[in-house]
């Protein structure tokens, strides 16, 4: 019997330190409201819902040497992350990602302090090369130094997926496309790697420049309108699925996992299209970055819905 397909998440993991007003946010002043710490990083994240999607998945991160790694590798222990290819950096802080939302949820400004994940050099990663050319899909994400991402995409030759995460980091991607088999922008990144200016650029045209560079699928996030769904043959707009947004930091990370689930489902543009958006409509509902009632059943029922 053939081994089980599993998928490795090359990528951060950060303690999430989240502020948010029980009012108006008002700037340059004291906020009453409530902060909250949870496990996050867009790796992390990742890997924690295609745990709870009940993916077999390996992460391979970098951590300090501080009680906030203590507690992220409990956490990833806690879940079925496989950590064995993650590693300590002795006397180093953990990644820490400290944001405030408004009190509708919605991130109005973040500081990341994540100068550790350049220890996530290529030398590093090499030494797990035969691990990631047997998994049945490699996810990373653009807090890796750009030098490991490009030698990623050199030498990685499963399906490679990646979230540029942000319109800065996106550079980093921009010289690996051609080498992805699938990228997840929202609508800022993806103009940004395809060298469209900010306001006059579609997402049609935008999906189209990617694939110009030999990408084979674009997921690309459009916040309340849904997502763009491309392929050298078709392009798909799907719209938001119903829900009662909490917190929608961890929206972007959980489309990810449901995309990496349906190809591992063998699942079509469109229906891949609808797990991200069914996986990303289950995290908003949840104040927690990654929702604690993420499943494959609850997945598919939202699909369905």
């Amino acid at each position: 019997m053939a081994d089980a397909p599993y998928v490795v998440v090359v990528g951060g993991a950060n303690m999430d330190i989240a502020g948010r007003p029980h009012g108006p946010l008002v700037p340059r002043d004291s906020n009453i409201g409530s902060v909250r710490l949870s496990h996050g990083g867009v790796g992390r994240n990742i890997a924690h819902n295609l745990a709870l999607l009940g993916v077999d998945v390996r992460l391979m991160t970098v951590f300090g040497e501080d009680a906030q790694a203590d507690s992220l590798v409990e956490g990833c222990r806690e879940v079925g992350i496989d950590l064995t290819h993650s590693f300590a950096v002795p006397g180093a802080s953990t990644s820490t990602y400290l944001y405030i939302t408004d009190e509708q949820g919605e991130m109005e400004v973040a500081i990341n302090d994540m100068a550790i994940l350049d220890k996530l050099t290529p030398e590093r990663v090499e030494r797990n090369l035969t691990l990631l050319q047997g998994a049945a899909v490699v996810v990373a994400d653009a807090n890796l130094p750009q030098e490991t991402l490009a030698w990623m995409g050199e030498h990685v030759k499963a399906p490679l997926f990646c979230d540029p995460i942000s319109t800065a980091k996106a550079a980093r991607v921009a010289p690996m496309l051609g080498r992805l088999h699938t990228l997840k922008p929202n609508l800022l990144e993806a103009c940004a790697l395809a060298g469209r200016p900010e306001g006059s650029c579609s997402p049609t045209e935008a999906a189209e420049a990617l694939l110009q560079t030999g990408l084979q699928r674009a997921f690309v996030s459009l916040g309340a309108d849904g997502v763009l769904c491309a392929t050298h043959e078709q392009q798909i707009h799907l719209p938001l699925l119903p829900c009662n947004v909490v917190n929608t930091t961890g929206g972007g990370d959980a489309l990810m996992a449901g995309v990496v689930w349906a190809h591992l489902h063998g699942l079509d543009l469109r229906e891949s299209g609808r797990a991200g958006l069914a996986a990303s409509a289950l995290a908003v509902e949840s104040a927690q970055t990654v929702s604690p009632q993420m499943s494959e059943a609850a997945l598919l029922e939202r699909m369905r819905a």
